[in-house]
């Protein structure tokens, strides 16, 4: 990783997955297969791909049902938490 004055600059290629990271949570419908081939360009292996796409999914899912369920944050993460989350938890 590179410093750009004291701000860290990523590789192209983990922009590239952070932003297909944040495209498979917010808008998985509109992700297609130029998505992959454009990650595919930079290098990024099936591999590598197919296990950003499990632990994105597998995150997103297990946050949807713990929020679905209402379940209550863990003592240690209410003080990180949003405020808006730490006063469902009082």
């Amino acid at each position: 990783m590179e410093l750009l004055g004291e701000v860290p600059v990523l590789a192209p290629r983990f922009e590239a997955l952070l932003a297909y990271v944040e495209k498979v949570t917010l808008h998985p419908q509109d992700c297609r297969r130029e998505d992959v081939e454009q990650l595919r360009s930079l290098g990024i292996s099936d591999e590598e791909i197919h296990n950003c796409v499990q632990v994105t999914a597998y995150f997103n899912y297990i946050n949807r049902i713990a929020d679905g369920l209402g379940v209550d944050l863990e003592p240690e993460m209410r003080e990180e938490a949003p405020e808006h989350l730490r006063q469902d938890e009082e």
